[in-house]
């Protein structure tokens, strides 16, 4: 069955406006039950049912850089976090987005001072950084885009390695404290870096494996692939990953260049179903949606919750 999945990532800002297509798709879509990581569920579309998920700090190494030794990858995404009395709370803001140059030089730096340790450090062309381990470690983890806003305890790293990498953010909090490059960006007006989130965990591959369909938009795994600008004519399953905040002044856009062609496609009968991911919900919508009207349209944040 040709389905698409829509993920919607963006979250609702301080003054955050209603989008009524949007709400009107989410009043009249049926909900499904979400895997706990919305990307296997997503990944089954495009790669066909019962393929195994690669890991995706693996999958995205492997298009940014190539091949690594080592034997698990996990992304090291650059955080800041804000510690409070009884907890330690990562912003909806706390993502750092790193400059190549800075990443290169915590890269650099971080593979001196480890020197000799089980791990190291890889910085890639777009600013990513990637966490190469020597041993295999088995560990459940997190998307930081899951944690904004929250409490990290609970979304700490977990499992048989997961203490393994507990321990090695921590040391690297640490490290980090008096960095350098942390008093650069402060005097400049950027926030320090607190950390380096490690999730997203898998062995190292040596090629991306062949997918049935298509991928558009921005995701650390289905960006590995070559993606899509947009919405294609040929009736093939695809995953779209949307950052933009519904109702922003943006959105306008991106609803023109990928939900208004979804359901033009789903008229038509070029696809079956149309899956749309927010929060932790999975809704799918089917040719006969316009035809719920007694559904009443509610805020499209209050499904992200």
């Amino acid at each position: 069955m040709t389905r698409v999945y829509i993920r919607l990532n963006g979250l609702p800002g301080p003054n955050a406006a209603r989008a009524p297509l949007l709400e009107r798709i989410l009043a009249r879509a049926d909900q499904r039950n979400a895997l706990p990581d919305w990307r296997e569920q997503a990944y089954q579309l495009i790669a066909g049912a019962g393929a195994v998920m690669p890991g995706i700090g693996a999958a995205a190494l492997c298009a940014e850089h190539g091949p690594v030794d080592g034997a698990a990858v996990f992304v090291a995404s650059a955080i800041h976090c804000e510690a409070g009395m009884v907890s330690v709370r990562l912003p909806v803001n706390g993502l750092i987005q790193l400059e190549p140059a800075e990443a290169a030089l915590l890269a650099q730096e971080f593979n001196r001072d480890f020197a000799g340790g089980a791990q190291r450090l890889l910085a890639a062309p777009s600013g990513r950084l990637f966490c190469v381990l020597a041993a295999s470690t088995a560990a459940m983890t997190h998307d930081p885009l899951a944690v904004r806003g929250r409490d990290v305890g609970p979304w700490l790293p977990a499992g048989p390695g997961g203490s393994r990498l507990r321990l090695l953010m921590s040391e690297i909090e640490m490290w980090l404290f008096e960095h350098p490059l942390n008093r650069t960006r402060v005097a400049r007006g950027d926030v320090s870096i607190t950390g380096l989130w490690l999730w997203g965990g898998g062995a190292p591959l040596a090629t991306l494996p062949q997918l049935d369909g298509w991928t558009a938009g921005a995701d650390l795994l289905f960006g590995a692939w070559a993606v899509r600008s947009s919405f294609p004519r040929e009736p093939r399953s695809g995953v779209v990953v949307l950052d933009t905040e519904p109702g922003s002044e943006p959105w306008q856009a991106v609803q023109e260049a990928w939900l208004a062609p979804a359901l033009t496609a789903l008229g038509a009968r070029r696809i079956r179903q149309l899956d749309l991911g927010i929060g932790a919900q999975t809704l799918a919508l089917r040719n006969l949606w316009s035809l719920r009207l007694w559904r009443r349209a509610r805020p499209w944040w209050e499904y992200a919750q």
